[in-house]
């Protein structure tokens, strides 16, 4: 919402503050102002200059010599290149020494060898936006209405020695999407009394009644429909004030009937649309919602086909408006518009929203529909129109009104307690106190021992339950003047929890390990959703997808984090490793919020090392990232609670894939990405795990016990067990870990051969075994027993025999 400082002066003194300082006032209250615009800033010299002679240059086609009138008693020769430049304008003249946007100095200077004092300005370069301008003067020159007075400020007379603030609305704010409405805040901020314009007009002998007929079908849609007959208007441009105040707010002039609806709109929030009665094709006025296949040219002449979800204007039987979005070309005010229909009417916003959003028209009116408007201004409005109507386009108002009223609007009523505001303030305000801020608000308060009951006007919609009067409260007291306490409670914040700083930790590792963090959409297709997904689900869908590809919610991270692979690698990045922390969304069935569970992902591919000083390369292997792995696992402390498993899984390498098990549950798998997936996205090599983080963050760690170094020596012992090929060297070496018992420190295979020496079917797998008593120096004896005990295990559970 942009507003004009001048303007909102009509109806708030704002004596004693600037722009800047009420900027910041009506941001500490709630409502950020973005910006504020000073529209004259570095302009100067810029006056009301009276063309008294033009005629053609000499010695260029395309220039004029005038002699212009700029108050001084002398005329100034100034050489112009405007198509609409002539004799007996009022226009803007930039002297001698004056300056404009941009800085751009005005010298004397020769155009074609003749002398030009000045420049005669268009509105463009004063600084005004080209898409604000009237179409007649978007190509050349502004003309002033000929009662300006020669020799006078250019800029004051256009009102561009104002300021603009940008107001950056939330949604709830819609009362402040008017000037009354910014002008009730902003005096509720100041302690000052807001002026509403005086409503006075003469209305002719006859009645809207015997002109016009008004019937609403979609009450829902349409609850109240006032409509007036105006006659004998004349179309001609809009008073240069109103003009102006349009252009500061964003809004091209048109003509004066136009931009009366659009200043009231801006003035009350309040849509309004004036059809050219004699081109409306009927005295009936019907709201009903469109039939299907219905079409309708708006006016910007394009033909669009209507739903039965869209709401229409209609002259009883083809439609002559998009309700709250667009007029139809059909009866549009022209120049030669004599009578007109002025509608003011409160629409349903989402029946307004719909049509928007399927039409792709957005305007100043529909904006206003969808977050919602005043209802009690919708009579106002429309007196508001017809009395500039009557005034600034000599128009005869007809006595009375025609409308159709479904609904009865009355005020909210919500009650909260002193006590109830201070406890959640944290304050300790007075009851006296917060009476006067809600009356400055201008709600109506009653207090009974500590209840304060307030009746909130139609006009902020926002405030329906206490906690919207705790807030309007707190930003009018104050947020400044809420107390600096420290928390109270067995939980701080600002501390990490458990969870939290363990996940901190992991990132640190893994970026500490080379893996840089990427974060992907939520969002994905159909066909990508379930790919490498760790846990089975059903897809959760979007009821409005923005596209098919992001459609669903993901049941994986691995599919878009491969697509970034690809993404870097097309782009000769043949070195990637990429790890994501994000949440996977597992359905729980129809109409169920899915569970949210987070996960923890890498792709990596390229060269691990590359030395070329010593000449040293290792490409990426399922060892390195399962390495990277198993020091993310040694970081959390579940070294002894980890199990690999040989696995296949759609998408991954058949032979060097590998599924993670925390306590017999599966929690996650890392290996190489299937051939026909690598050749599909154009990659060489590319390893991938995806683990349940959650489960490994909140999995039980025993406390770290240190030990004494020891003291003795260990013992170490090799064998070479002989197994079925089928057999996997992990279930060897837990076997051989139960049967050692607490005298066996450390197991790791060393070897495996599979050869002609062996039979068929049968592989060696080597194994190192170390011994270790804290108490004693072991002897041969004492590891026999127990290694004894370990081949006779293995003997007898996985069939394994030693290797002569």
């Amino acid at each position: 919402m942009f507003v004009s400082y001048k303007w909102l002066a009509d109806y708030v003194d704002l004596s004693g503050i600037t722009p800047d300082e009420l900027a910041e006032k009506i941001t500490r209250s709630g409502i950020e102002v973005e910006g504020v615009d000073v529209l004259n800033d570095g302009i100067k010299g810029v006056v009301i200059g009276h063309v008294v002679e033009k005629e053609q240059h000499p010695d260029a086609d395309k220039l004029n010599k005038c002699q212009v009138d700029l108050g001084t008693g002398e005329l100034v020769q100034i050489i112009c290149g405007a198509k609409n430049v002539d004799k007996g304008q009022k226009v803007a003249v930039a002297t001698v020494g004056a300056v404009l946007p941009g800085n751009f100095k005005i010298k004397k200077a020769k155009l074609r060898g003749e002398a030009s004092n000045g420049m005669i300005c268009s509105l463009q370069e004063l600084g005004v936006e080209s898409k604000l301008i009237a179409k007649e003067y978007s190509e050349g020159i502004f003309v002033f209405p000929n009662d300006v007075e020669v020799g006078s400020d250019a800029l004051e007379q256009l009102q561009l020695d104002d300021a603009v603030l940008e107001l950056g609305l939330t949604p709830n704010r819609s009362d402040a999407l008017s000037m009354l409405g910014v002008a009730h805040e902003v005096a509720a901020i100041l302690h000052r009394e807001v002026k509403y314009p005086e409503i006075q007009y003469p209305t002719a002998s006859e009645k809207a009644v015997s002109y016009v007929n008004v019937k609403v079908e979609a009450t829902d849609d349409n609850p109240l429909y006032v409509a007036k007959v105006i006659k004998n208007v004349t179309i001609k441009p809009s008073p240069l004030w109103m003009q102006a105040r349009l252009m500061a707010a964003g809004i091209r002039p048109h003509n004066n009937v136009v931009d009366i609806t659009n200043y009231v709109l801006l003035e009350y929030g309040q849509p309004l649309h004036a059809f050219d009665f004699d081109r409306f094709g009927s005295k009936e006025v019907l709201v009903r919602r469109a039939n299907e296949g219905e079409t309708i040219v708006t006016l910007d002449d394009q033909e669009r086909t209507l739903t039965s979800e869209h709401l229409v204007i209609t002259n009883g039987t083809e439609p002559v408006a998009l309700a709250g979005v667009m007029g139809g070309a059909n009866s549009e005010v022209q120049s030669d518009t004599k009578n007109i229909l002025l509608e003011s009417a409160l629409f349903n916003g989402q029946r307004i929203r719909t049509a928007s959003k399927d039409h792709g028209l957005r305007s100043e009116a529909s904006a206003r529909y969808e977050k919602g408007v005043d209802p009690n201004r919708v009579h106002a409005a429309a007196e508001r129109a017809a009395q500039l109507l009557s005034q600034y386009a000599d128009g005869e108002v007809l006595e009375g009104a025609v409308e159709v009223n479904a609904q009865n609007f009355e005020p909210a009523v919500v009650q909260t307690t002193v006590e109830k505001v201070n406890k959640v303030l944290g304050m300790n305000i007075s009851t006296e106190e917060m009476v006067t801020i809600l009356e400055r608000l201008q709600f109506d308060v009653t207090q009974d021992n500590g209840t304060l009951t307030v009746t909130v006007p139609t006009r902020r919609g926002d405030i329906t339950i206490e906690e919207d009067l705790v807030e309007e409260i707190a930003r009018m007291y104050g947020y400044d003047n809420i107390p600096t306490t420290l928390p109270v409670g067995q939980a701080f914040p600002g501390k990490l929890t458990d969870y939290q700083e363990k996940r901190r930790r992991v990132r640190r590792y893994l970026e500490g390990s080379g893996l840089y963090q990427a974060i992907t959409y939520s969002l994905t297709s159909e066909e990508k959703a379930a790919r490498y997904a760790l846990e089975t689900s059903d897809i959760t869908k979007l009821s409005l997808p923005m596209s098919e590809e992001r459609s669903v919610l993901r049941l994986s991270l691995l599919p878009h984090l491969l697509d970034a692979v690809r993404y870097n690698v097309a782009r000769q990045i043949d070195q990637v490793a990429l790890y994501e922390i994000s949440s996977v969304f597992l359905s729980q069935g129809a109409d169920v919020q899915p569970l949210e569970k987070e996960r923890l992902a890498g792709a990596v591919t390229g060269l691990w090392h590359a030395h070329s000083w010593q000449g040293e390369k290792k490409a990426v292997d399922f060892y390195v990232v399962k390495g990277i792995i198993d020091g993310l696992i040694e970081l959390l402390g579940l070294s002894k609670d980890i199990q690999y498993k040989q696995a296949k899984r759609e998408g991954m390498h058949p032979g060097r894939t590998a599924e993670l098990y925390l306590d017999e549950k599966l929690v996650g798998y890392v290996g190489q990405v299937h051939p026909t997936v690598q050749k599909e996205l154009d990659l060489a090599e590319t390893y991938v795990f995806e683990i349940s983080l959650v489960d490994l963050l909140v999995a039980h760690v025993e406390e770290t016990r240190y030990e004494i170094i020891p003291r003795y020596p260990s013992i170490s012992r090799d064998i070479a067990l002989v197994v079925n090929k089928e057999v996997v060297s992990g279930d060897i070496e837990q076997v051989i870990t139960e049967a050692g018992g607490k005298m066996l420190k450390e197991v790791s295979v060393f070897d495996l051969y599979e050869g002609d020496r062996l039979e068929e079917g049968k592989k060696s797998v080597a194994f190192s075994l170390r011994y270790f008593d804290p108490e004693k120096t072991l002897t041969d004896e004492d590891v026999s027993k127990t290694h004894e005990k370990v081949l006779k295990a293995v003997e007898e559970k996985v069939g394994a025999t030693l290797r002569g």
